[in-house]
């Protein structure tokens, strides 16, 4: 499973200004089957550890703020 170097080109984007895991958020990581999500601890905040996404959503849906967007890519629309 490769780990994602670059935070920017993953398919689940994190909205920094609106993820509350700094106060002990983590529906996005409990939701995600596949333990892709993390919670870095020196930010507060959410990301993408691992770059396998099966675009099945519950992160962006179950997310309390609205914090997490999944870009599907054009082909799986």
């Amino acid at each position: 499973m490769p780990m994602t170097l670059n935070r920017v080109a993953v398919p689940v984007m994190v909205d920094e200004e609106k993820c509350i895991a700094e106060k002990g958020c983590t529906v996005c990581v409990d939701v995600c089957p596949l333990d892709l999500l993390a919670i870095d601890l020196l930010k507060g905040k959410a990301y993408m550890k691992y770059d396998e996404c099966w675009y099945c959503l519950p992160c962006e849906k179950d997310c309390p703020t609205q914090a997490i967007r999944v870009d599907i890519p054009y082909l799986l629309r």
